[in-house]
């Protein structure tokens, strides 16, 4: 079989693509910027230990990363390379790009990890999207706003995950002793593996409509979409999501898929997996963003219930150059649909209790806070607490079982 290269994992807790690589007789080489955080997370043992070899490059810099990789493919040549984290994106394709193996093109890459310069690129283009501007400091950020009206969005540049996204609705949202618009920046989010935010923030104006994810493979610059994933979320200000359906049954595809591909064309994405997300209005489609890999949040396991198939062993063979067969909502056994664990109350996680009967229709649950972390409102995503994902004959099968779980879930705090 294969000889992978696999860059960190997803969240740093997400194996799914790892599991299914082995699964498939696959060897993996894995490549991380800190082994002792999986090491002290627990996920060493239960899965690094199955890698063909670990290759720690601390502090992360990029030639050490391609001298080391060019030194084992001499001796052990590497069949695929694998990334699905966004801080390491830009220096995946670049390596993939010198060990000639198929991944996006280091130009276009580096173009997608600045949510700004992609803007300016799709305007150049015509291609609908949000009004906006970008701020460096304080006083670029009030004009940007000023400029712009409520209520707006503020998001890093550099940002992923929908994490570190404030909305600010109207004035009121900007408490006249201490504005935030004073104090926001510099911040220097910790992304994790010795990688900071930029603080460069893009400003746009808030779109209200339904948010939808379109899941893409391209290989050798043709464009295959998964499906429309419909996402649910909680009511301002909170920008988390709450759950989804897959596949969407409620809007129609073919507009939407010209929508993203013309996208994916305008920024010369042409190999790999992207996760696009939309607004759709009644003036249509508006780009929330796109990111130059597979969707994260465990949201592929929701795909594969609906698929009834491993989109991670799809994306495996794409990077191995081989065909792939007609994807996408035309194969569905049924509609898959999650809902995520939350608190309203702040406190610290004591303990998470699951309903003691589960209905055959729940395929996966899991709970990604610990007892003793901080917890609170749902404002952003890596609030949540955990997951439960359905599968029904029906949508209204799936929403119902998973809303029925929930509501039985019980979060205790401290």
């Amino acid at each position: 079989m294969a000889h992978l290269l696999l860059i960190e994992t997803p969240g740093g807790n997400d194996f799914d693509l790892f599991e299914t690589a082995l699964s498939q007789g696959h060897e993996v080489s894995f490549f991380t910027a800190d082994i002792s955080y999986y090491q002290n997370n627990g996920w060493y043992d239960r899965y690094l230990t199955l890698a063909k070899r670990i290759v720690e490059i601390k502090p992360f810099d990029y030639q050490q990363l391609e001298q080391q990789a060019l030194e084992i493919h001499e001796q052990d040549a590497f069949d695929a390379l694998l990334c699905l984290i966004d801080i390491r994106i830009i220096e995946a394709a670049k390596l993939a790009h010198c060990l000639g193996l198929r991944f996006v093109n280091p130009e276009t890459a580096t173009m997608m990890r600045d949510k700004y310069t992609v803007r300016g690129v799709l305007a150049s283009k015509g291609i609908i999207q949000p009004e906006f501007a970008l701020a460096t400091d304080n006083q670029q950020l009030r004009a940007a706003v000023e400029q712009l009206g409520f209520p707006v969005l503020v998001k890093p540049s550099d940002g992923y995950g929908s994490q570190n996204i404030a909305l600010f609705l109207d004035e009121n949202d900007l408490n006249p002793l201490l504005d935030p618009l004073d104090y926001y920046l510099p911040c220097k989010t910790d992304y994790g593996f010795g990688v900071s935010a930029n603080d460069r923030l893009l400003v746009e104006r808030y779109i209200e409509g339904q948010l939808i994810g379109c899941d893409t493979f391209t290989q050798d610059g043709q464009h295959q979409m998964l499906g429309i994933n419909e996402k649910l979320m909680f009511s301002p200000p909170s920008c988390a999501i709450k759950g989804s359906c897959f596949p969407s049954d409620r809007y129609e595809l073919a507009s939407i898929q010209e929508y993203v591909f013309s996208i994916l064309d305008a920024l010369g994405f042409n190999e790999g997996a992207t996760h696009t997300e939309i607004i759709l209005t009644e003036n249509g489609p508006f780009l929330v963003e796109v990111n130059p890999r597979l969707v994260g949040a465990k949201i592929p396991r929701l795909l594969n219930l609906a698929l009834d198939r491993s989109v991670h062993n799809d994306l495996i063979d794409l990077h191995l150059g081989k065909s792939l067969p007609e994807l996408g909502c035309a194969s569905k056994v049924g509609f898959a649909v999650s809902r995520w664990i939350t608190t309203h109350s702040n406190g610290y996680l004591e303990s998470v209790i699951l309903p003691a009967v589960m209905d055959d229709g729940v395929k996966h649950v899991e709970i990604i806070k610990k007892p003793g972390d901080q917890v609170g409102y749902p404002y952003q995503n890596a609030d949540r607490i955990g997951y439960v994902m359905t599968l029904g004959k029906t949508r209204q099968h799936a929403e119902k079982l998973a809303d029925t779980f929930i509501s039985a879930v019980i979060v205790t705090l401290v």
